[in-house]
C-alpha cells in the first residue's frame, strides 16, 4: 500500500521581503517539503517568497498545488511549469480550499496577506475546527511583535494562555519541518 503524501500549506510573501535570509529560507522549507516525501500547497504565485518555496519544492519533487483568485492572475501570475493551479473567485474561498486540503501549515514572513491567513487557521484551531499542526518560521525575528501581542491578549484572558496548543515557533526551516513530521508521525501511528 503506496504511503500516503502530506499535504503542507506554506503561507508567506508575494515579495521577497529585505533580507535575503527569507528567499534562502523558502527555498529550504520547499527542499524539506520535498524531501520529507510531502506534497505543496500555497496562494499559487510564482513571486517572491511564494514563488521560491514552489519552484524549490517542485524542483524536489513535490507535488505543487497553488490556489490562485481570479483577480491576482495578472499580479501574481503562476509558476511557468510544474504546478497544479486552482483558480477560484475570491481570497475566502482560497483561504477555505487551503485550510481543506492541508495537512499542515507552516507560516513564512510577508505582509498582511500572510498574517490574514496565519489568523485564518489559527482562529479555526482555537475554535476546534481545525486539528493541524501550524509553525511560524520566526527568521531575524520577524514575528516577535506579532508572538508578543498574542500573549499579551492573553494576558488580558481574551486567549488562552497556552498558546503552545494554537500553534508553534520554529527558528529554522529544519526545526519547522521536523515538528510538523513528528505530529504528522505521530497522528498516523494513533490510527494504526
Amino acid at each position: 500500500m503506496d504511503k500516503i503524501r502530506h499535504r503542507i500549506c506554506v503561507f508567506c510573501g508575494s515579495s521577497f521581503g529585505s533580507d535575503p535570509v527569507f528567499a534562502e529560507a523558502a527555498r529550504e522549507t520547499g527542499r524539506l517539503i520535498a524531501s520529507h516525501g510531502y506534497d505543496m500547497v500555497f496562494g499559487g504565485g510564482g513571486v517572491g517568497l511564494m514563488g521560491e518555496t514552489a519552484r524549490a519544492a517542485r524542483d524536489g519533487g513535490a507535488k505543487v498545488t497553488g490556489i490562485l483568485p481570479e483577480f491576482l492572475r495578472g499580479l501574481e501570475p503562476p509558476l511557468d511549469s510544474g504546478e497544479i493551479v486552482e483558480i477560484v473567485p475570491d481570497m475566502g474561498v482560497r483561504k477555505r480550499r487551503m485550510l481543506g486540503m492541508s495537512d499542515a501549515f507552516v507560516i513564512l514572513p510577508g505582509g498582511i496577506g500572510t498574517l490574514d491567513e496565519f489568523f485564518e487557521v489559527i482562529v479555526e484551531k482555537q475554535l476546534g475546527q481545525l486539528h493541524k499542526p501550524i509553525v511560524i518560521l520566526n527568521l531575524k525575528n520577524c514575528y516577535d511583535p506579532l508572538i508578543q501581542l498574542l500573549n499579551h491578549t492573553a494576558s488580558l484572558e481574551f486567549v488562552r494562555p497556552d498558546l503552545e496548543h494554537l500553534f508553534r515557533v520554529a527558528l529554522s526551516p529544519d526545526q519547522a519541518l521536523a515538528y510538523i513530521t513528528r505530529v504528522l508521525d505521530s497522528k498516523a501511528a494513533s490510527r494504526d
